[in-house]
């Protein structure tokens, strides 16, 4: 019987539960259920429907059983810092308030009054932005203190979709360092930085690393789904498993390609250096102990809104076409300018932006397009140079990977800007990373090195060259 392992991967705007197995060296993949995930209004906040999202797990578990496929593991991945408080009797204290949320306005400012600055990122290495988890907290403190003080259990979204599976409660290690919580020398939560700004020590959770077995899922759950299986904790932040599953990380810069792009390195140790807080670099935890050093970039988010904007009368592709259709270059706007976060209106927000500053108003939705896309290339470019001021050294190729890598006129886009060899694939990373965790944890796979070989031979990658050397090269 052939063994497999069942990713669960949330993004931003969808979802997905995707079966793995391996075959003569090779991982496959059947998709077994997707999803949409969207913000809810809530109780005065953006929202994420937690109890939707569970919902879909079981229904994606379910369709397993139909289609003949009995997962041995489970492990599930989402995006970064959003969590859940659980009171004394594990009952929900909080929403899933989403990062997009404004309630951390001025927040971040306040907290690096209260802990300087250049400290907390020496102790933890993270990028500041003003969504990060220490500061959803602090806002909560100040807005909301009584919740608070309640609070008996912390657990970001994945620890608690695997909580609900098991009953099992876990803080896993890639996810909990994005909260700028945890020490990056350490590996563990920061006391002092808690004890500092107020925030109960106690209902914070064991760290654990990815490949952690968190047990089995709950009986009145294998009664329902007709088997049971072990849950596995993955890279739970989804650019942590995605970044496993980059073929080839040395000597390359990757950029995990989505509702945000995530553009960095590996590497073996954190660096929590001057020039990194300046260039506001992170150092989030990875598998076996290596760091992605990263900078976390607005991404696929602004082309989405602008889609929507115009009454999703467009697809993605015909954006695309347009946007290649569209005369000139420019105008640029800075994807990462907090106003882009989450605008009333993202079209009507690019063109303000190009007004206030004196270019070109795009007015077609091609030009607009066209501009977003434009954009993202330029913000790369500028992270990518910054890298290579860091580690002295430059970078030949870029790996681009994740659904954004299926944007080829993007994947042009970026190879012109930085003269660089990009390589776009695989485009189902954040699932295949997660397999990769649960199939050397169940001894399928031997280590990272080796998962990475397999991952070269079973998907495919196209290359993109840049003008300069296709005209070397004829």
């Amino acid at each position: 019987m052939e063994k497999y392992c069942l990713s669960v991967d949330i993004g931003a705007s969808s979802g997905r539960l995707v079966a793995g197995n391996m075959e003569a060296e090779r991982l496959n993949l059947h998709e077994v259920h997707r999803f949409e995930n969207k913000l809810i209004e809530k109780n005065g906040h953006f929202c994420w429907d937690i109890e939707s999202l569970f919902n879909e797990i079981k229904t994606g578990i379910h369709k397993c059983k139909e289609m003949d496929i009995v997962p041995t593991s489970i492990g599930i991945d989402t995006w970064a810092v959003d969590f859940v408080l659980l009171d004394e009797d594990d009952q929900l204290l909080t929403d899933a308030v989403a990062y997009r949320d404004p309630r951390t306005d001025g927040i971040m400012e306040e907290v690096t009054e209260i802990f300087m600055k250049e400290r907390l990122y020496l102790e933890t290495g993270i990028q500041f932005q003003k969504f990060n988890t220490i500061y959803q907290l602090y806002a909560l403190k100040k807005q909301n203190p009584e919740v608070l003080k309640q609070a008996k259990t912390f657990l970001m979204i994945p620890d608690y979709l695997h909580f609900l599976l098991t009953g099992e409660k876990a803080n896993e290690y890639t996810n909990a360092t994005t909260t700028q919580l945890i020490n990056a020398f350490t590996k563990n939560w920061d006391k002092e930085i808690m004890d500092t700004l107020g925030l109960d020590v106690e209902m914070f959770q064991a760290v654990h690393m990815p490949k952690t077995v968190l047990g089995p899922l709950k009986e009145e759950l294998a009664a329902e789904f007709g088997f049971n299986m072990a849950v596995i904790l993955p890279a739970t932040h989804d650019t942590g498993s995605a970044v496993l599953a980059v073929p080839q990380p040395e000597d390359t810069v990757y950029i995990s390609s989505g509702t945000w792009s995530l553009i960095g390195v590996e590497n073996y140790f954190p660096i929590c250096v001057t020039k990194a807080l300046d260039y506001n670099f992170t150092n989030e935890g990875g598998m076996d102990g290596q760091f992605r050093f990263l900078k976390n970039i607005m991404g696929l988010w602004m082309i989405q809104e602008v889609k929507r904007n115009y009454g999703d009368r467009y697809s993605f592709a015909e954006l695309v076409e347009l946007s290649k259709a569209a005369s000139g270059a420019g105008p640029l706007v800075n994807v990462d300018d907090p106003r882009f976060l989450k605008p009333k209106h993202m079209v009507q927000e690019i063109q303000a932006y190009c007004r206030e500053t004196g270019q070109r108003v795009p007015e077609q939705p091609g030009e607009v397009a066209k501009c977003v896309f434009e954009s993202l290339a330029v913000s790369y470019k500028k992270a990518i140079c910054e890298i290579e001021d860091i580690f002295e050294k430059k970078f030949s190729t870029i790996n681009v990977i994740g659904g954004g890598s299926q944007n080829e006129f993007l994947n042009q886009l970026i190879a012109e800007k930085t003269k660089k060899e990009v390589f776009a694939g695989p485009v189902e990373a954040t699932a295949i990373g997660n397999l990769v965790a649960q199939l050397i944890a169940v001894g399928e796979i031997a280590d990272i090195k080796t998962a990475r070989s397999i991952v070269k031979e079973s998907f495919e990658v196209k290359k993109f060259v840049h003008a300069v050397a296709e005209k070397e090269r004829s």
